[in-house]
């Protein structure tokens, strides 16, 4: 199915059915497989068979929905997780534990910088957050000896700043480190990060994946192009033994598969973060039809964020589409097909204008999600990144008069009008 052209992946991938098995992806709601003798179980918990015994580590029906994104995003192996948040938390932990160092992007999502900035470094993990604007000396002197990964986002959630991943990735392949991008709000759709240079991607498919904010979800998708061997001193976890499984060692056993295998072996086992098949059914739906509701967002977003570049209420407008926008140039580079539907701009009058706005709307609704088919709009600096102090929330290029708006797939027409009326036109 990968030599697919990927909206046909969307539909079809991940799943083909034998002669007389369901046509869609069956929900496996089921902890346990049955085997006929102690054998056949025994060398599944040694991983010498592959196969299913506890969902906790691995399920029918949520493999097949990991096998269509790892085939839409170009990778070798993929995961589910029971969120975006396990998600990025798993990519990191399967590589670094205490006493080791990470570089990111500062302009990444409030909880993910919360993860890295505080919950990991309780775990002995440290972070040096840069600006995605750095310059390649400057971020060459952020690597330590300890440094196992650099992160970043392919576009930012809230600020929409792009990174400039051919230079994120040099610098990480410089000193021998994978780099790591949430690919969430372009989706495989509009980015593919592995045709790029990075080396493994993650997502809340909360969001745009699912499509329709009823399942909470993500995916850890590994490129296979890391060689784990050439730093081994690095990344021992993956090329020495594993004494909890009588020695093994992932590189050896699993090749390209090794760093999603010692995700599923290991963080899977022993923390369990694991969607349940009905979530990822729901997911799987969604994904059918990714490429047909990407479009439509995109297209929405940038006909509002020109409407609002004209509004004598509207004080600014962030959205990589308008040919003015700081992030153009990079959105030409890396997506020049589109970005997402989520814009961002300022309300003449600041926070309080803001807030009179978003009450104020009656097609869009306020709530804690971006990223679906239907209109939502959100103050970060109140809500999602209120845990950030005022130079965190700058440095994350959140300002407090920020306004995200996640423009869905209804008609453009009804948008603008909600819109203009909650500015008081």
């Amino acid at each position: 199915m990968s030599n697919y052209n990927i909206n046909t992946i969307c539909v079809q991938g991940g799943y083909e059915p034998k002669k007389g098995e369901s046509r869609v992806v069956p929900i496996v709601q089921s902890t346990t497989f049955k085997y006929e003798t102690s054998q056949q179980m025994g060398d599944l918990f040694d991983l010498k068979e592959a196969g299913y015994f506890y969902t906790r580590l691995a399920n029918p029906t949520n493999d097949a929905v990991a096998r269509k994104i790892c085939q839409l995003e170009g990778g070798v192996a993929a995961i589910l997780t029971s969120s975006g948040q396990a998600a990025n938390f798993y990519a990191i932990l399967n590589i670094a534990g205490a006493g080791d160092h990470i570089i990111a992007s500062s302009a990444i999502y409030g909880g993910t910088y919360n993860l890295l900035a505080n919950t990991m470094k309780n775990m002995g993990i440290e972070a040096t957050f840069v600006d995605p604007d750095i310059s390649a000396e400057e971020l060459e002197s952020k690597f330590k000896p300890n440094t196992k990964l650099v992160f970043g986002e392919t576009i930012a959630n809230p600020s929409l700043k792009i990174l400039d991943i051919k230079k994120f990735a040099q610098a990480a392949h410089k000193n021998g480190v994978p780099l790591i991008v949430d690919n969430t709000f372009p989706t495989p759709i509009f980015c593919r990060p592995f045709e790029w240079g990075v080396d493994i991607v993650t997502h809340s498919t909360t969001k745009y994946m699912n499509g329709s904010a009823n399942a909470v979800g993500g995916v850890v998708v590994d490129s296979g192009n890391f060689d784990w061997e050439k730093y081994s001193e690095k990344f021992p976890g993956l090329t020495t033994p594993d004494e909890t499984y009588h020695g093994i060692i992932y590189t050896k056993s699993f090749g390209k598969g090794a760093y999603i295998t010692k995700m599923t072996t290991n963080l899977m086992r022993d923390l369990g973060a694991i969607p349940s098949p009905q979530n990822s059914f729901y997911l799987g739906v969604g994904l059918e039809t990714l490429h047909l509701r990407m479009e439509r967002h995109y297209e929405n977003a940038l006909a509002l964020a020109k409407h609002l570049q004209n509004h004598p209420k509207v004080s600014w407008v962030s959205f990589p589409g308008l040919e003015n926008d700081s992030q153009y140039a990079l959105a030409q580079k890396y997506l020049p097909n589109g970005t997402c539907g989520v814009i961002s701009f300022g309300v003449v009058g600041g926070r309080e204008a803001a807030v009179n706005f978003m009450d104020s709307l009656k097609l869009a609704a306020i709530v804690t999600h971006v990223a679906d088919a239907r209109t939502c709009v959100l103050h970060p600096a109140s809500t999602t990144h209120r845990q950030m102090n005022d130079n965190e929330l700058a440095a994350a290029g959140v300002s407090p008069d920020l306004i995200r708006m996640s423009v869905g797939i209804e008609d453009i027409r009804d948008i603008i009008a909600d819109v203009d009326q909650a500015l008081g036109d």
